[in-house]
């Protein structure tokens, strides 16, 4: 099955490790090969981008030991699997490019910008038995977790509510190519959206239907930081949205993504129950700090500390899922998690296109939380 179930191609179980190449090799990418190094389920030994200056700084930096074309990276006989980091527009081709070629595929968050592309990657992986994995994977480490078992073992009563928040002034302050990010497709709610979701469904389970308004403060912003800074760049997406969530359980939840925000003490995320309420780290992050208030209690106790250097690590998803190949065991960050998630940001954008009319969705997450068997840990 390609949305992560058991049943791979490969004959994995028993031998490793899974052989990694890396598809694009822009801004996130030495991160991620770092974090990869040391762990024994994965190599990685190859890396490839559409600027071949790009691939060679990465490899230099990292020492891979080779640097094939972007086409040969994909039909490369000694790839496992492709990681794909390029810009979220061509995830989707790129992915099923990888697929045709018999490599599995962890690719970094959206799954795919449409929900047509995103079902034919669930579709092609599951007739090929290929795994498919999708970033975004904080909801594995510490801090979400953490939270996903206070609610589980019901420190808080029923949930009943969930309030979430990324609110900033715009990636212009740190990144030297913003203009991507304000795309359409793109924007707060495509870019962190995603984070927030993912780690909302693994705590609430699936959304049955969402509300939202969208607005767009600027027409357009300034690059602010790089050899570009003092540049402007049209914005073409809404730049704050506020949603409300209906989840199957019952529980609503409301998350607000922005980048008008210039300063904020709203706090990033709040789950309410009917015996209690936690305080979480922002949702893109792995760790903590997570605090827990009982309906008896006079305060908020410190149930973990944060942020710690093994709360967990972007990558986190693509170790589960090689250990998932090599154990023929169900993955953890999936596809179909990366669907449902997509699913969600695409009727949120569409019911702020449309004044705020609630949007149903089609697909549900048959375990949400995600928390079986264990997330990888440490670096």
């Amino acid at each position: 099955m390609g949305d992560g179930s058991a049943g791979s191609r490969g004959g994995y179980a028993g031998r490793g490790p899974v052989r990694v190449g890396v598809l694009g090799c822009g801004n996130v990418s030495s991160r991620y090969v770092a974090n990869l190094a040391g762990q024994p389920e994965v190599d990685v030994v190859a890396c490839a981008d559409a600027d071949p200056v790009r691939a060679r700084a990465l490899a230099a930096a990292h020492a891979l030991p080779e640097i094939p074309s972007v086409d040969d990276l994909l039909a490369h006989p000694g790839l496992d699997l492709v990681l794909n980091l390029t810009p979220p527009r061509v995830h989707a081709e790129l992915t099923l490019r990888a697929l045709a070629y018999d490599k599995h595929v962890y690719t970094e968050k959206p799954l795919a910008t449409s929900l047509a592309d995103a079902r034919r990657i669930l579709d092609t992986a599951r007739a090929r038995k290929l795994r498919v994995g999708t970033a975004p994977d904080t909801f594995l480490g510490t801090g979400p977790r953490t939270c996903a078992d206070l609610v589980t073992r019901g420190a808080i009563g029923t949930p009943v509510s969930v309030n979430a928040a990324m609110m900033n002034a715009g990636p212009e302050r740190f990144h030297p190519e913003p203009e991507f990010l304000y795309q359409e497709g793109a924007g707060p709610l495509f870019d962190i959206g995603p984070y927030y979701l993912t780690v909302l469904t693994a705590l609430m389970g699936s959304v049955v239907r969402v509300g939202a308004l969208g607005a767009t403060a600027r027409p357009e912003r300034v690059v602010l930081t790089g050899p570009r800074a003092g540049s402007t760049f049209p914005v073409q997406t809404p730049t704050h949205v506020n949603t409300v969530l209906e989840f199957a359980t019952g529980a609503l939840g409301m998350l607000v993504t922005s980048f008008d925000v210039t300063a904020t003490r709203t706090p990033h995320l709040e789950i309410h129950g009917t015996g209690g309420t936690i305080v979480a780290a922002q949702a893109n992050s792995w760790g903590g700090p997570v605090l827990l208030r009982g309906a008896g209690d006079t305060d908020f106790t410190e149930v973990v500390s944060g942020p710690q250097a093994s709360d967990g690590f972007m990558g986190m998803g693509l170790v589960d899922l090689a250990r998932a190949i090599l154990a023929d065991r169900p993955a953890l960050a999936t596809a179909e998690r990366g669907f449902h998630v997509l699913e969600v940001l695409t009727a949120i954008a569409d019911s702020a296109r449309d004044g705020g009319r609630f949007v149903p969705m089609t697909s549900t997450l048959e375990d949400p939380g995600g928390r079986q068997p264990a997330a990888p840990a440490g670096r």
